[in-house]
């Protein structure tokens, strides 16, 4: 046998060794998953957060330490995994992420948390910047008529608001989801099961609207040990005490979990300096704004003009060259209901101002036109006394928010590159997405192809996008 043989058979020993280990591995051993020490701290509000312990026997901090000596040693990954073992991460960790200030190590380490029973409000607040990654509960496909509202005012009068809109939340289901069936019915060959996903799915939609957002929600949230910190930093400060509280147990949990990475000291001038921030102009608020608008425009058609080819060509589902990102941003502003709000939030490559909900603004149209007549008369009403009641408490505009209905438009301020509107714009102007924010999409994809169709660009969105679709009704995930 040559030594070409030898080698051949060799690797083929090798990955059959791994495919048997894949193999017998594949399945989870419930009985070791039973036995981890999950991280538990409660919330005031009544929910909780969650550290998970995957398991693993390197661990974030660890995981981090391998990679921090990576960058100042080239005797490679065995070498670090015995000074690793020697050693431990504890005191490298403590030593040089927090107590050296190399603050790029907390990069290298990722953990993530469970949080649970908070308020639409708080959610947003977590979710609120470019680097978040998780999911959330979805309006869409969750059923919200027995889950807790929050009434942070402690009053009967904030409860007799929160139970208003559940009532008509509850009693408006039924009827809708029967007016719903004989405006849409089932097709010939559609599964009945999907069908009636999909009703359920518009109705969510419709009767979101009627949902204060003061409802509860889980999210999920995973993140590197350096943007965890981060992010506390500014919403242990936020105008919300639900907000500032939830970021003082997501600090408890994480140092529970992460003992070595979140003694942080704290500077006086910079918690100030944050404080500011987040008191003063982290809401953003513009009776002014209109309806919907191009506010800035300073992307450089020469440049674009250069790669005409590439933008002519560019195929459907296929996002534009990254060298567009440099060539200057746009700016739309816009009135968009909280709802919405939510779902556009989730794009992380745009800039985003964080919208006060309040009723100034009005009540999104499309949530009273979509239930049936004998529906939409109860709910001008039900807007009306909730307005009166609303206006009763006595609170600050913040704390108003958990009492206002998520129909209620807010002022909207997006900011990004061509490339990252486009990505935006073509995601969100399909049929499958929610109406409000899919008319302001096909908004702003007007927008660009008239500022620079002529020169190449085209927009990819979908031409039918007020019909109907069961597919809806298949986006949801459930366990087989």
């Amino acid at each position: 046998m040559n030594i070409s043989s030898q080698r051949l058979q060799t690797r083929s020993i090798i990955l059959s060794g791994v495919y048997v280990l894949i193999k017998k591995t594949k399945k989870i051993n419930m009985k070791n998953l039973k036995e981890l020490r999950h991280t538990f701290v409660p919330l005031e509000s009544g929910g909780e957060v969650i550290v998970i312990n995957t398991g693993a026997t390197i661990d974030a901090e660890a995981l981090a330490m391998l990679q921090a000596l990576h960058s100042r040693s080239s005797r490679g990954f065995r070498s670090h995994m015995k000074v690793l073992d020697e050693k431990g991460a504890e005191n490298f960790m403590a030593n040089f992420y927090v107590g050296y200030g190399h603050a790029s190590i907390g990069d290298c380490g990722t953990t993530t948390l469970f949080i649970e029973g908070v308020s639409m409000l708080a959610a947003k607040a977590i979710q609120d910047g470019r680097m978040y990654s998780g999911q959330e509960a979805s309006t869409r496909y969750i059923d919200f008529q027995n889950q807790p509202f929050l009434n942070p005012l402690g009053t009967i009068e904030g409860f007799e608001i929160l139970e208003n809109w559940r009532k008509f939340y509850v009693e408006a289901m039924p009827i809708l989801i029967i007016d719903l069936e004989k405006r849409y019915p089932i097709n010939e060959g559609e599964k009945n099961s999907i069908y009636s996903k999909a009703i359920r799915a518009r109705a969510f939609d419709i009767l979101r609207g009627y949902l204060p957002a003061g409802s509860t929600t889980n999210l999920a949230w995973t993140t590197n040990l350096r943007q965890a910190a981060d992010k506390l930093k500014m919403i242990r400060h936020h105008p919300l005490k639900e907000v500032r509280d939830i970021a003082s147990s997501i600090q408890k949990a994480l140092t529970i979990a992460h003992p070595n990475s979140f003694g942080h000291k704290q500077y006086l001038e910079t918690e100030t300096y944050n404080e500011k921030i987040m008191q003063g102009a982290y809401y953003y608020f513009d009776t002014n704004s209109s309806d919907f608008a191009l506010t800035k425009n300073n992307v450089d058609t020469n440049e674009l003009k250069g790669i005409s080819d590439l933008l002519v060509k560019r195929p459907i589902y296929t996002e534009l060259p990254q060298i567009v990102e440099d060539m200057g941003e746009l700016q739309f502003t816009f009135l968009l209901d909280f709802g919405s709000y939510r779902d556009i939030q989730r794009h992380r490559a745009v800039s985003q101002r964080m919208p006060l909900l309040t009723d100034k603004l009005g009540f999104e149209t499309w949530y009273v036109d979509e239930l049936p007549k004998v529906l939409q008369e109860k709910a001008e009403i039900l807007l009306k006394n909730q307005q009166n009641l609303i206006k009763g408490l006595d609170t600050s505009s913040e704390l108003g928010q958990y009492y206002q209905a998520m129909g209620y438009r807010c002022s909207c301020k997006v900011t990004g590159n061509l490339r990252a509107i486009t990505y935006l714009v073509e995601l969100r102007a399909t049929r499958f997405v929610h109406k409000t924010l899919r008319v302001r999409a096909i908004q702003m994809a007007e927008v660009l192809s008239e500022l620079f169709g002529k020169i190449g660009f085209k927009i990819h969105i979908d031409s039918d996008s007020d019909r109907f679709d069961i597919k809806r009704g298949q986006h949801d995930i459930n366990i087989k």
